[in-house]
């Protein structure tokens, strides 16, 4: 497991965190915020899971 797998979930777990904590106090912007948390998070970890796919593959060759 690379960084950017591991900052990325930990960035979605936050914002799904988030999302949920804005959902709870009816707070739209905090659940917007969460929201947008959790995507960047989910596009940081799918970059680090391609990037290891590309490792795998080159040190299977």
């Amino acid at each position: 497991m690379n960084k950017d797998q591991v900052k990325g979930r930990v960035e979605e777990a936050k914002g799904k965190a988030k999302e949920v904590a804005g959902k709870i106090f009816d707070d739209k912007g905090m659940e917007i915020e969460g929201n947008v948390q959790k995507n960047i998070g989910k596009v940081q970890s799918g970059y680090g899971d391609a990037k290891e796919d590309i490792k795998d593959e080159l040190e299977d060759d």
